[in-house]
């Protein structure tokens, strides 16, 4: 055993007991005839619950009688050797045939940071006839697509998409690779990170590369959005890193760019799934889709209820725009989940945020803060979204949300 208690030596005093943080150890009755010397001063004996200890040594250094015997085996921890890997990887993520805005961000992101390592950068595009949409994608910002088609794979399932990455990740060995973190990017790859022993960072609102060591810096919020924590893994390849739709803009596409299509074809028993895809549903939404909407009107705690909610439907009426809701709003059931901006909601980048009643916090400024122009209104002068505004109106929403909606209305009626 790695821990044990000397016999002879243990007194029964319970110093180890009120030491163990952990509550692994008790003072019980030794039976005789078990190791215990006739003369011995104590029957009480400190007995250690194997089950519970962490071999932190603290009984060991409470016991003034030197009556704890603790082996450790030094933990041997060979690092993997990461010569070779080279270049940054977007996947492509598609749905129902059509590429999905995200991978274009991520492929604009990736030329930027492809320029500080000297590098290209190849997108992996898994699905089915899909041949009609790799000019656009080298055109905005792919040197290279690694191609992986078949009628099997024509949507994402997670056992066959993972296996593929997974199986192209081995053979090519790129240093970065970057996915959005969509409901099929998080599915997809923590299970490529788990089968390649690689390290992941989720829902970054930055990356960029560290000058000297030429490694992968990934920020996001952490401890509930108090702090922007950045992220390094300087001894695993590749750096993966998971970035939510609309943190960063997509490059401009150049019709001029030239681009490698390389096919890959693997065997059957890839394409093997433990599930099976029965349908796709469309969601139907009523209103403008909040991720892709050029215009937003969100409101906060300072709506005061689910019903004054009309207002701002009004005013998205008027403008064309999506209505969105803090937190706040969200956790008090007035408005549903579906609509939450911030750093537990959607991620959203719209040419005008109209910010109502909503006092700025960290938590939800990660989810709009990248907006063109920012509007907000609160009646307190002091509310943080005053420091992120590019307009900011102090007063009562319920006065200006409507005399807002009724001038745009006259305005654009024209």
């Amino acid at each position: 055993m790695p821990i044990s208690i000397i016999i002879e030596k243990c007194t029964g005093c319970s110093l180890c007991v009120k030491a163990c943080p952990f509550d692994a150890i008790r003072i019980m009755d030794w039976p005789e005839g078990h190791g215990l010397a006739s003369n011995s001063q104590s029957q009480k004996k400190a007995v250690i619950d194997l089950n519970k200890c962490t071999l932190c040594g603290a009984c060991r250094d409470a016991c003034k009688f030197k009556a704890v015997l603790l082996e450790k085996t030094p933990a041997k921890c060979e690092l993997p050797d990461i010569k070779g890997y080279k270049g940054i990887w977007v996947f492509i993520e598609q749905k129902n045939g059509r590429v999905q805005s995200v991978s274009y961000e991520l492929l604009g992101k990736a030329q930027e940071l492809s320029g500080k390592l000297n590098c290209q950068v190849s997108g992996v595009l898994i699905g089915n006839k899909l041949e009609d949409q790799l000019d656009e994608l080298i055109f905005c910002g792919a040197d290279n697509i690694y191609l992986v088609e078949d009628a099997e794979l024509a949507n994402f399932q997670d056992e066959p998409y993972t296996n593929i990455l997974v199986g192209l990740v081995k053979k090519y060995k790129p240093e970065i690779l970057l996915c959005g973190a969509t409901n099929i990017g998080r599915s997809l790859i923590s299970r490529v990170a788990i089968n390649i022993k690689a390290g992941l960072t989720a829902d970054c609102t930055g990356l960029d590369i560290d000058p000297d060591k030429k490694i992968l810096l990934q920020t996001r919020p952490a401890f509930g959005g108090n702090i922007m924590a950045t992220i390094i893994s300087p001894n695993y390849r590749p750096q993966m890193a998971t970035v939510r739709h609309k943190v960063f803009a997509p490059m401009s596409a150049d019709k001029k760019r030239k681009g490698k299509i390389i096919k890959e074809s693997f065997d059957p028993s890839f394409y093997v799934s433990r599930t099976k895809l029965i349908d796709i549903v469309e969601e139907i939404e009523s209103t403008v889709n909040l991720s892709e909407a050029d215009i937003i009107v969100s409101g906060g705690r300072g709506m005061g209820g689910p019903e004054n909610f009309k207002l701002l439907e009004g005013l998205a009426h008027i403008l064309g725009a999506a209505v969105g809701s803090s937190r706040a709003a969200v956790d008090a059931g007035w408005m549903p989940y579906s609509h939450q901006v911030g750093q537990t909601g959607r991620t959203v980048a719209p040419k005008i945020y109209f910010a109502c009643g909503i006092s700025g916090q960290i938590q939800h400024l990660v989810g709009m803060q990248s907006s063109k122009i920012i509007v907000a209104i609160n009646k307190d002068p002091d509310a943080p979204i005053f420091k992120v505004a590019t307009y900011g109106i102090v007063g009562d929403l319920f006065q200006v949300v409507p005399e807002l909606t009724k001038t745009f209305k006259e305005v654009l009626r024209k």
